[in-house]
């Protein structure tokens, strides 16, 4: 059978998503290791989105395949025993064999969160960005306006990256403030390697007024990586929905509480 799983996590600490040969601590190794237990047998997981190292998620999916016969709950009950902090299990759900959390999934959606002050944050260190230089969330808006449709995003992949190709759509994008907050929101049908942080880069420069708004089409239409801005830190980055079609409905990811308002 297979089986679909919410997955929150705490980034800081784990050397990102993908499982290492050399034993470091990643999110799919715990989880694999884990969901192992309650199977008692190996697992392998897909998921939607690989993260990076201190990137977090709200709204992770994954799915695996197994043997194993278990009631539904054991999958997130049993997961979760096995589990260290900074990982949780938020739902399971069986799912037909047409269903992939990567190939099915129709859209990502990512949360920057900015904590804008001159002094740098303590109990939200590492888990938002900060910069220290005042941001303009209307210029940073009108900056990303650009970012919307299918467009080439040569400028924002890393040279790390092994997609086929830099064509990526952008379904929306939104920027806002919250107190000392600045939050901005991203939803592409998928991100190419460092994508959201390059993009993130270069509206901090243009929200603290160092570039104009329009500078963000100069960067896009350059095809370039050395024409943008530094990459931004993955303090503050969250994955919080995957969107998939029907019938693959699952439950909205966990936001913290209001007051708070981070993810």
């Amino acid at each position: 059978m297979r089986v679909a799983l919410g997955i929150e996590y705490n980034g800081d600490g784990f050397y990102g998503w993908q499982a290492q040969r050399s034993q470091l601590p990643t999110i799919q190794g715990f989880l694999e290791f884990a969901l192992s237990k309650v199977a008692n047998e190996p697992v392998r997981l897909f998921c939607a989105g690989r993260t990076d190292t201190n990137v977090h998620a709200t709204g992770q999916v994954v799915h695996f395949d197994t043997r194993a016969k278990r009631h539904i709950d054991a999958w997130v009950w049993g997961g979760n025993a096995n589990l260290p902090p900074g990982i949780v299990i938020r739902w399971a759900k069986m799912v037909d064999y047409h269903f992939h959390a990567r190939f099915t999934a129709l859209s990502r959606r990512y949360r920057y969160v900015i904590f804008n002050h001159p002094i740098r944050p303590g109990i939200l260190d590492k888990r938002v960005s900060w910069h220290y230089y005042p941001l303009d969330c209307d210029k940073m808006l009108k900056a990303g306006s650009a970012l919307l449709g299918e467009q080439d995003f040569s400028s924002f992949r890393s040279s790390q990256c092994n997609s086929k190709s830099p064509m990526r759509c952008v379904l929306d994008f939104q920027c806002w403030r919250y107190g000392d907050y600045v939050i901005l929101e991203i939803e592409a049908n998928a991100f190419l390697h460092h994508m959201v942080r390059n993009i993130a880069g270069v509206l901090l420069k243009i929200g603290s007024g160092r570039m104009p708004p329009e500078w963000m089409q100069t960067v896009l239409a350059a095809k370039s990586r050395q024409m943008a801005a530094e990459t931004a830190p993955p303090y503050g980055l969250y994955l919080i929905k995957v969107s998939y079609p029907g019938p693959y409905l699952f439950p909205e990811a966990l936001n913290i509480p209001a007051g708070v308002q981070l993810v």
